[in-house]
């Protein structure tokens, strides 16, 4: 759904109450504003960034995926010895 937004003189806008709930942007979150192919980006950004990674990796088969790399590897690695 789109919305629409003035600019104050000031260069303010009002974020609406709905799109702030929905992406946790609080009274003295910081958001970033990037270009992007003439494009202007508004991007909520963590309170805590370090936080907000935490877990991320969770359910990836970190350990069992370096195995089967390694153990490829050195298959390749005999391959190549004989």
């Amino acid at each position: 759904m789109p919305y629409l937004a003035r600019v104050s003189s000031k260069g303010w806008i009002v974020i609406p109450k709905e799109l702030r709930e929905r992406y946790g942007i609080r009274p003295g979150g910081k958001v970033l504003l990037a270009e992007r192919q003439d494009r202007l980006l508004l991007v909520p950004l963590p309170d805590d960034p370090v936080k907000s990674f935490r877990g991320a990796l969770k359910g990836y088969p970190l350990v069992e995926g370096l195995t089967e790399a390694r153990r490829e590897e050195t298959a390749g690695e005999e391959l190549r010895a004989r």
